[in-house]
């Protein structure tokens, strides 16, 4: 999710700014029009959303990382290796790598623990870690086959899977069935189940 070069001379703005928006702008377009929406079925449907929130904060991510950037695929197999690359590179270049794919799935992490108890807890992280594990290999095994120019790199898979167990770990859902009191007649820390009869 490299930006693409600007020249500064020609550019009001940043080079990054100018990049961004000459990479992305379709997409951050799309998105502005379709917050309202979005917001309307949350106020109106409120079952949906949870639903919503993940697909509004996850769509934006896999558009971007479909886009063709040429012809061709690669593949980074080597854990670490393209991070490493990165981390070596302007602090522009580390923020946009690395903060986007720990937000390819952040809205994902987050939202899982809220839509589901089964996704709360320490268990739970371990479930978020596989489905956004699986979700991000699959995105990647995706760049490779459709040859669009983009490397598929391992390092991608664990920093989508960092950023969604990190966003599970904060989840409110996650905090709040930590925290909770037991119900009536089961069992609390410390505190034996009430017996029957």
């Amino acid at each position: 999710m490299a930006l693409p070069a600007c020249d500064s001379r020609k550019c009001r703005y940043s080079p990054c700014v100018g990049g961004v928006w000459h990479e992305w702008g379709a997409v951050l377009l799309t998105c502005a029009l379709a917050l309202p929406v979005g917001v309307a079925l949350a106020v109106f449907r409120p079952r949906t959303a949870v639903a919503v929130g993940i697909f509004a904060g996850t769509a934006p991510w896999v558009w971007m990382v479909l886009t063709p950037k040429g012809h061709g695929r690669a593949v980074s197999a080597v854990p670490l290796r393209d991070l490493i690359t990165v981390l070596g590179a302007d602090p522009t270049t580390v923020v946009v790598q690395v903060g986007a794919n720990l937000l390819m799935f952040a809205a994902l992490g987050f939202l899982l623990p809220v839509r589901s108890a089964s996704f709360a807890g320490h268990a739970g992280l371990c479930r978020v870690a596989a489905v956004a594990a699986v979700a991000s290999t699959t995105l990647e095994a995706a760049q490779w086959v459709l040859a669009i120019g983009r490397v598929s790199s391992v390092d991608d898979v664990l920093l989508n899977t960092a950023g969604a167990v990190v966003a599970a770990a904060i989840s409110p859902r996650r905090w709040i069935g930590r925290h909770a009191a037991p119900a009536p007649g089961q069992a609390g820390p410390g505190r034996p189940a009430r017996e029957m009869g």
